[in-house]
């Protein structure tokens, strides 16, 4: 920035000097989404548009014995309707390959009529495969992808020596034997995966819901039969990804050749129980771990095995252990397919199960030992950023006068007990150095920072202004952020917390640059040269006579022709490994088994805040993922028929208002770094692993299986798994 002390280079500047960045900005976009200006995927239409639905068999395999579409072909208003699979063919699995037939029309309401009918009949295969227990049962029906797979166990994996971690736990003072039920979570976006599809004279734009504007051109262009740079995608505003969103599924498929077929625009977004049935899921997992611990609460050995339950695909789980340093440690870990969806990248892939299972163990054995949990664990972990964040976290929550910090609470008369619990999250926010952004000033004053990363709903839209507005002195209002199309200057895609860290520093290169060529012809007009000038307040002053100045509008009407540069990815500006904790405050109710969260407390680094306002928004928003992860959230197929249970949103319960308690969100201000990384995922990552604490130290249950409904709470209670 302006106020660098090299000024010569890009740079974000001193802290202390920021008059945008690193302060609470208000989200650029918000007007547009409270009015309803903001348009969706699901909001865009086009003259001539066909609404279409996929149809897809509800169960998990079956033969197809028929399809008939003639029914929906006489429905008035229905233009297309055709099968997509034969009579004879298998559905091998609940997901996209379940999909059989699929129906267009000219308004929804014959959509519905020529959806319903449509005929058809399948055989379903015979005993479901829903299930680990099913999966792993003799003689189960084999649901892998793999031509040659004889059984459904895949991907089995070793690490570290089994005899030294036994002979260290065998040595170890206090010792846990748990075993972990993780149930399968969906990502739950308010916006349902799909596109509209428009034919133009280029060849078609799209408006997708997606995660990856930039990449995404490729395979609609396949879908369509078209090339690629005949392919324009947009996304303006999407209703979440969470990592699901990163390319065309079925439904860009039979969307592309419905409108190679019809010639007209297509509107195909999934309903909500196709988004619970095709769109992917976070794994589930079934664990059993051993470990250890010293008199003195040092982690001495570790065993551990870990089932992946990821459907048809192969699953995640973090390698085990997690985060904690331990002395002796073995793990094995395997996928188990079941023949259902696959899983898809969700926030922080396999970490948040990880953590469940590590900060339980760790947990237990800071009982097991007598030692202070926040103490055992500062004990275990080299970074001391951990041990500054937890003693923080630790304080806000009470945990200094905590009557109970070494052994389980008891409930009072009315069998109420509160407790506090404690995780640690870490992530390793990377970048890709392709990204770019290009600034354009205007003689007239106006600005646009033109790039094509998207807006998750995360704020990228905000500081793609606000990094350009701080460089050049201005008002953030005063430049346009032109983001989520496929024609803007290369971005990446939103996955791994990459966008913030690929994004800025490319952001701040082409404000640098534009600063640069504005400075060139002002060194003519008031005598300084370039970097020897102050960029505040609407203003440009001579860092040496502050009697020279102009303001800038007379600096923009400088110019003959818009000014244009381009900024590349600088990797000096972005470092990627980050730091959180976070702790609970619970209330259980012993004799009911209801948990309820009274307040949760997350501490983060991420390197230099540009947007505090957002910083604070996406650790509220982790931790409220993780509580409905912790207490609500599960994936239910009925075990004889095999069909989803939970394929909406009354069954498939997510988190409102009444289950979330007080959120305090804490940026790590002791940690200076000049540089910008993204930290959304780690903020989901330790949430249900303190919630499960919490409920431990309030009354000694410890809860091995999520989600912490009240029967689960309760056979815990009681001793029973």
């Amino acid at each position: 920035m302006s106020n660098s002390s090299r000024p010569d280079a890009a740079s974000f500047g001193k802290r202390a000097d920021l008059q945008l960045l690193n302060r609470d900005i208000p989200r650029v976009d918000g007007p547009d989404k409270v009015t309803g200006r903001a348009k969706y995927s699901h909001d865009m239409r086009a003259p001539g548009l066909l609404y279409a639905r996929l149809i897809a068999y509800p169960r998990e395999r079956g033969t197809i014995q028929s399809i008939d579409v003639a029914g929906a072909m006489a429905v008035p208003g229905v233009v297309w309707a055709k099968a997509l699979k034969e009579p004879g063919e298998e559905i091998l699995y609940q997901g996209s390959d379940s999909v059989y037939a699929a129906v267009a029309a000219e308004s929804l309401e014959a959509l519905d009529d020529g959806v319903r009918a449509v005929l058809s009949v399948i055989k379903p295969a015979g005993s479901p495969v829903v299930t680990h227990r099913a999966a792993l049962a003799d003689g189960a029906p084999v649901v892998s992808r793999r031509r040659d797979a004889t059984d459904n166990i895949a991907g089995a994996r070793e690490r570290g020596s089994a005899e030294e971690a036994e002979a260290a736990l065998a040595a170890s003072a206090g010792q846990v034997d748990l075993s972990f039920v993780i149930p399968v979570q969906h990502h739950v976006c308010l916006e349902t995966h799909g596109q509209v599809i428009v034919p133009d004279e280029r060849g078609a734009t799209v408006y997708a819901s997606t995660q990856a504007v930039k990449s995404e051109p490729r395979g609609y262009a396949s879908a369509l039969g078209l090339k690629q740079p005949e392919v324009r995608v947009v996304t303006q505003h999407m209703g979440g990804g969470f990592g699901s969103k990163f390319g065309g599924g079925i439904e860009a498929v039979v969307a592309g050749r419905i409108v190679q077929e019809t010639g007209r625009p297509v509107h195909l977004l999934l309903t909500r129980e196709q988004e619970f049935q095709l769109a992917g899921n976070r794994t589930g997992a079934v664990a059993h771990v051993r470990a250890g611990a010293s008199k003195e609460g040092r982690l001495t050995g570790f065993l551990a095995d870990v089932d992946r339950l990821g459907g048809t695909g192969g699953g995640s789980f973090a390698q085990l252990p997690y985060i904690y340093e331990v002395e002796a440690s073995y793990s094995k870990a395997r996928s188990v397919h079941t023949a259902t969806d696959s899983n898809r990248a969700m926030r922080a892939p396999g970490h948040p199960q990880a953590s469940f299972v590590m900060e339980s163990v760790v947990d237990a054995l800071a009982y097991a030992v007598g030692i202070d949990p926040v103490t055992f664990r500062k004990q275990n972990l080299a970074d001391p950023i951990w041990h500054r964040q937890l003693d923080r976290v630790a304080a806000e929550l009470g945990w200094g006068d905590h009557p109970h910090k070494v052994q389980p609470g008891k409930p009072d008369a009315r069998g109420i007990a509160r407790g506090i619990g404690f995780g640690v999250s870490a992530w390793g926010a990377g970048a890709q150095e392709n990204a770019k952004c290009q600034v354009v000033v205007f003689p007239d004053g106006s600005v646009e920072s033109r790039t094509a990363t998207q807006d998750l709903g995360t704020g990228s839209r905000t500081y793609v202004a606000a990094i350009v507005a701080e460089e050049l002195g201005l008002p953030i209002n005063a430049v346009k952020a032109v983001i989520g199309d496929s024609d803007l200057p290369n971005n990446v895609a939103s996955g791994g917390s990459v966008t913030t860290g690929s994004s800025a520093p490319a952001v701040q290169h082409a404000a640098h640059l534009a600063r640069e060529a504005l400075e060139k012809k002002l060194e003519v007009v008031l005598g300084a040269p370039v970097g020897g000038y102050l960029w505040r307040d609407g203003e440009v002053r001579s860092r040496t006579d502050k009697s020279k100045s102009m303001t800038w509008r007379r600096v923009a009407a400088l110019l003959s022709e818009p000014l244009d540069v381009t900024g590349e990815f600088q990797k000096q500006l972005h470092a990627g490994s980050i730091h959180g904790a976070q702790g609970a405050l619970v209330e259980v109710d012993t004799l009911t088994g209801r948990v309820k969260v009274l307040k949760m407390v997350c501490m983060q680094d991420q390197g230099l805040p540009l947007n505090r306002l957002a910083l604070r928004s996406q650790i509220n928003g982790g931790m409220v993922q993780a509580l409905s992860y912790g207490l609500l959230e599960q994936r239910v197929h009925d075990e004889t028929t095999g069909h989803l249970l939970t394929d909406n949103l009354q069954s498939y319960q997510i988190a409102g208002v009444q289950e979330i308690g007080e959120l305090v969100a804490l940026i790590d201000d002791e940690e200076e770094r000049p540089t910008v990384c993204g930290m959304a995922e780690a903020t989901i990552i330790p949430g249900h692993s303190a919630i499960a604490n919490a409920i431990f130290n309030a009354c000694g249950a410890r809860l091995t299986k999520m989600p912490f409904t009240p029967d689960n709470l309760l056979n815990a209670l009681h001793g029973e798994v």
